[in-house]
């Protein structure tokens, strides 16, 4: 993740196709998640392992 001029920009390097931009930091990480999450339920298999779990990082 990383600032391009006036936008964040950023994506999951595990599940090709996560991919955001957005005007803030903050904004960037719920778009990632949200998208992440939307990704998963759609396609499971995108998922990088076959059996995870979720936990909360926070940076």
């Amino acid at each position: 993740m990383g600032r391009d001029g006036q936008w964040w920009i950023g994506w999951i390097e595990e599940v090709p196709g996560v991919n955001c931009q957005e005007a803030s930091r903050e904004e960037l990480l719920d778009s990632l998640t949200v998208t992440l999450r939307e990704m998963l339920e759609i396609d499971p298999a995108k998922s990088p392992v076959e059996n995870f779990e979720r936990e909360l990082i926070t940076i």
